[in-house]
């Protein structure tokens, strides 16, 4: 996907490209850089070649012109399979994305795939399953109907939550990434979906989870507002997400989002949850220094279920 993605659709731009990857590669930036311009010029819509040219420039030193390449990646792509608004966003004094794009996301993980589950639990010492596991232990005594397993991804939190329900729904952009967790046989139902679009369906969700992956959105309100209404009366929600000492949502350099733990407070008051466990954790390593996060545990309302609203307005008004 990603070599479709980054051919010009004209073999001799990609020849140019090609060469100027290895004047790169050679340390020769700014001849890099000149070659990508010209090759630019003849396909001057090419969002893949403006990333690249962001890159370059960065690596140069020339921040203002790779911010510069990065917008206008994004203004020739507004899907941005690459990020390039994330990396803009980075480097310039401008309001951050809220969240990332569900192109990028997409291409990241079809990507990762098939060394999604070694990386993670052998080179980063993940935690997910385990505060997963710890969470439900606590507050799920007794199998329940139906369990959702929001980013299910190669389906890490399914052994996990297979024994607390008796129906379980995984949800993943990544089509990869679900021919993993299919291949488990854990889960009665599949499906490739944006989390951040979700309909909401008659039928509710007893346990929802969501681990490590709001890291992926920034901001929360859409999809914490569809959980709520997605819940059983009653239902618990458990998420994490990492921590920043900041109050409201940071985009760190990884390009993942952090979230304030004043910011996650404030907003599941607002969606209306009852009792709200949040606590300060390690998610995993990185690099060898330690990620720290919240994992959240929250129970949704007890009496009538919430109506459907749109975008940030999913939240209860009365709450």
């Amino acid at each position: 996907m990603a070599a479709k993605l980054f051919a010009s659709g004209d073999l001799h731009v990609d020849r140019r490209a090609e060469f100027a990857e290895t004047l790169a590669y050679l340390g020769d930036l700014d001849a890099a850089v000149e070659v990508m311009r010209g090759a630019l010029e003849i396909v001057p819509g090419w969002g893949a070649g403006w990333f690249r040219l962001g890159e370059y420039l960065e690596r140069a030193g020339d921040l203002t012109g790779a911010a510069q390449a990065w917008g206008q990646a994004v203004a020739v792509a507004p899907d941005d399979p690459f990020g390039a608004g994330l990396r803009r966003d980075l480097l310039r004094d401008e309001p951050l994305s809220d969240s990332m794009p569900p192109a990028f996301v997409e291409m990241l993980f079809d990507q990762y795939a098939p060394r999604f589950e070694a990386s993670l639990l052998n080179g980063l010492d993940y935690q997910g399953p385990a505060l997963i596991a710890d969470g439900l232990a606590i507050n799920v005594p007794a199998p329940v109907a139906r369990a959702l397993d929001l980013g299910c991804g190669t389906g890490l939190i399914g052994p996990v939550l297979r024994p607390y329900c008796a129906h379980l729904t995984g949800v993943d952009l990544s089509q990869p990434m679900l021919d993993e967790a299919q291949a488990k046989g854990l889960y009665d139902h599949l499906a490739k979906d944006d989390i951040q679009n979700l309909p909401l369906e008659p039928a509710r969700y007893d346990v929802i989870v969501a681990a490590d992956v709001f890291n992926y959105l920034g901001a929360l309100e859409r999809i914490v507002g569809w959980c709520v209404a997605s819940l059983a009366p009653g239902g618990v929600f458990i998420f994490t997400v990492e921590s920043t000492d900041r109050c409201d949502v940071t985009l760190r350099e990884t390009r993942r989002f952090a979230h304030g733990r004043g910011y996650v407070q404030d907003l599941m008051n607002a969606a209306g949850f009852g009792a709200v466990d949040l606590r300060d954790v390690a998610l995993r390593t990185d690099r060898g220094v330690e990620v720290r996060g919240f994992c959240v545990v929250a129970r949704a309302p007890g009496g009538a279920a919430p109506q459907q609203r749109d975008g940030e307005a999913h939240l209860p008004a009365d709450a």
